[in-house]
C-alpha cells in the first residue's frame, strides 16, 4: 500500500532562512543584566551605585580627616592635638551644612524647572545678600559690617530673603495664570536689579570701606560665626528633610505637569511647596558663608551622572557628598597652598564656572 504524504505548511521566506532559536536564549541568564522598573533597574546598576557612593564616603572621611589633622602642629594623640582639631570641627560643620543646603536645593529646582542648566540662585537670593551687605557699609560706613553680624541679624536676613521669595512665587506663580517660565524671568530680571543697584552704591564707597564690603562677598567659610551654626543645622535639616520625604512627588514632577496631573499630583501647589523649601535653603547657605554661584550647578551635575537614576532619594545622598568632598578639597587648597584662609569660592566659581561652559558647549543649547 503506498505511503500517503501529508503537504508541509506553507511557511514564510523569512522563517525557511531563519534557524530557530530556543526559547530559553531569549531570556538573559546574567543576574546583573536582569532589569525591573525601579530606580536601580538591576543588580549591576545597584552595585555600582553603592560603590561609588562608598567612594565618596571614603573621600569625605579622607577629606575631614586632612582637615582636622594636616598642619596640626601639636604631636599626633596629645591634648593640644586634639585642642586644635576641635577648633577645626566647625570648618567641617558648616560645610556640611552649606553642601547639604546647596545640593537639595539645587537638584530639587532643577527637578521642578525641568532644566539642569538652571540654579536657584537666578531667582536673585545672592543680589539681594550683595544689595543688604553693600548698603549697609554705604549707610553707616565701616560700621556697617558690625550691623548685620549677629544671630539676630543672621536671621533677619534668612527671613528676608525668604520672604522675598514666597512674595515673588506667589504673586507670579499662584495665580490662575501662574506661569513658571515668566515667574523665573522675572525673577532672573529683579536679581539683575538688585545686583545693578548694589554695583552701582559700590562704586560711591571709599576705597577703605569697599576693601572691607569685598571679603563679604566671598564665599568663605571663615564668614560662618558660632552662633549661626546650630540655627542653620535645624533649618536644613527640616526644609531638606522635608524635600528627602518628598522624593516620591519629585520623581512625578519630573515627567512634567501633564504626567503628573494625569497621576493625581496637585503640580501647582506641589511646585510652590518645592520652590519655598529651596529658597529657605538657599537663604541659609548665603548667609552663613555668602554667594556660591556655581556651587549648586557643579554638584548637581556630577550627581546626576554618578547616581545615575530618577529617585531623588538616591540623588540627594550622592549630590551632598560630591559637595562636601569638593568643598573639603577646595578649602584644603586653599589654605595650606594659597594660605586663603577659607574662601572656597575663589576655587569653586572657578571650578563651576568651568564646567557650566563646558556644559553648555557640549550640549549647544540651553
Amino acid at each position: 500500500m503506498a505511503s500517503v504524504k501529508f503537504a508541509e505548511p506553507a511557511r514564510s521566506e523569512v522563517e525557511r532562512v531563519t534557524p530557530p532559536i530556543a526559547p530559553e536564549l531569549y531570556a538573559s541568564h546574567d543576574p546583573g543584566r536582569e532589569r525591573s522598573s525601579g530606580p536601580l533597574p538591576n543588580r549591576l546598576v545597584t552595585s555600582r551605585y553603592f560603590a561609588i557612593l562608598g567612594v565618596l564616603i571614603v573621600l569625605a572621611i579622607a577629606g575631614a580627616g586632612l582637615t582636622l589633622a594636616y598642619d596640626n602642629p601639636m604631636p599626633v594623640g596629645s591634648e593640644g592635638f586634639w585642642t586644635i582639631a576641635q577648633l577645626r570641627v566647625k570648618t567641617l560643620v558648616v560645610i556640611a551644612i552649606v553642601t547639604a543646603a546647596q545640593s537639595i536645593a539645587t537638584v530639587s529646582f532643577q527637578t521642578v524647572t525641568h532644566n539642569r542648566i538652571l540654579t536657584p540662585g537666578i531667582m536673585g537670593f545672592e543680589s539681594l545678600y550683595r544689595l543688604i551687605q553693600t548698603a549697609a557699609v554705604f549707610f553707616l560706613g565701616a560700621a556697617g559690617i558690625t550691623f548685620v553680624t549677629g544671630l539676630t541679624q543672621f536671621l533677619a536676613q534668612i527671613a528676608l530673603m525668604v520672604g522675598f521669595a514666597a512674595l515673588l512665587y506667589g504673586w507670579l506663580f499662584g495665580g490662575k495664570r501662574g506661569n513658571l517660565q515668566v515667574t523665573l524671568l522675572i525673577g532672573i530680571v529683579i536679581g539683575g536689579g538688585l545686583g545693578a543697584l548694589a554695583t552701582f552704591l559700590q562704586r560711591l564707597l571709599t576705597p577703605s570701606e569697599f576693601d572691607l564690603l569685598t571679603a563679604r562677598l566671598i564665599g568663605s567659610v571663615a564668614q560662618a560665626r558660632d552662633e549661626y551654626i546650630v540655627p542653620s543645622i535645624i533649618i536644613v535639616a527640616l526644609a531638606g528633610g522635608a524635600l528627602w520625604w518628598h522624593s516620591r512627588q519629585l520623581n512625578v514632577l519630573s515627567l512634567g505637569k501633564d504626567a503628573a496631573v494625569n497621576l493625581g499630583i496637585n503640580h501647582r501647589r506641589q511646585t510652590l511647596y518645592v520652590l519655598v523649601l529651596t529658597a529657605v535653603l538657599m537663604a541659609v547657605s548665603t548667609a552663613l558663608i555668602g554667594p556660591m554661584t556655581f556651587l549648586g550647578f557643579l554638584v548637581a551635575m556630577i550627581a546626576y551622572q554618578l547616581a545615575d537614576t530618577y529617585d531623588h532619594r538616591y540623588i540627594f545622598p550622592m549630590a551632598w557628598l560630591v559637595g562636601f568632598v569638593l568643598m573639603t578639597s577646595a578649602h584644603f587648597v586653599l589654605r595650606h597652598l594659597f594660605y586663603a584662609q577659607g574662601s572656597v569660592g575663589i576655587i569653586i566659581e572657578l571650578v563651576g564656572g568651568a564646567f557650566f561652559l563646558f556644559y553648555i558647549l557640549r550640549k549647544g543649547r540651553l
